[in-house]
């Protein structure tokens, strides 16, 4: 026997070999099942190979994922934008401070706020350079870019802890000079930022709190 011939009869045996060791439980665990029952329907198979109808739900069901992923990512900024619009309707331009001295009801079209503390918010405009916030004490809030990302918390869970202070604000971008001191320094990712804090009521009465914001 010529030993090519004698090697390839040793690599058949060994193959054989192998082949007869995999339990046939081994061999359908590992292989593709002709169905497989989904929340979008039945995929078919025939020898691992989907159907043309298979390809077609696995297509369909992609595009709804990253459509569902746009969607769950852009209503974040769908809603900053229409906070500031909402402010705009009622005369408060970018950097004016909305209070809400007589507190929330359901009037107000806001999906979290409650109806008994004092809510005061504002759209925050950095396009011609940094701004400061004046935080005033015994608030509870947080500052957060356009598209609802979170920047620096204010008040008692912020760095003033509810005492009051001065935020400065930084664009994105901004390599210029920065105080020393005096300052909590927050850098925002857009040129826009939503202010939005809150007030205790004082024996049940809201006017203190609103008289101490403004």
């Amino acid at each position: 026997m010529r030993r090519s011939t004698l090697v390839f009869t040793f690599l058949v045996a060994l193959a054989g070999g192998a082949v007869a060791q995999v339990s046939p439980e081994t061999l359908k665990s590992l292989s593709t099942p002709d169905k497989v029952e989904t929340n979008f329907g039945t995929l078919e198979f025939r020898d691992g190979a989907p159907s043309r109808e298979t390809v077609d739900k696995a297509r369909h069901t992609l595009d709804f994922t990253r459509a569902l992923d746009a969607y769950l990512n852009s209503y974040g900024g769908a809603s900053a934008y229409a906070l500031g619009a909402g402010f705009r309707s009622i005369g408060a331009e970018d950097n004016t401070v909305v209070i809400f001295s007589e507190l929330m009801d359901a009037n107000s079209l806001f999906l979290t706020p409650n109806a008994d503390t004092v809510y005061y918010m504002a759209a925050i405009d950095l396009t011609k350079g940094p701004m400061v916030v004046e935080q005033p004490p015994k608030g509870v809030g947080t500052i957060n870019d356009m598209w609802f990302g979170w920047i620096i918390d204010i008040g008692f869970p912020g760095p003033d802890r509810g005492e009051g202070g001065k935020y400065l604000l930084l664009p994105p971008g901004y390599d210029g000079p920065i105080p020393e001191g005096g300052f909590f320094v927050a850098r925002s990712k857009t040129t826009r930022v939503l202010y939005a804090s809150r007030g205790y009521l004082v024996d049940n009465d809201p006017k203190p709190t609103a008289d101490l914001v403004r």
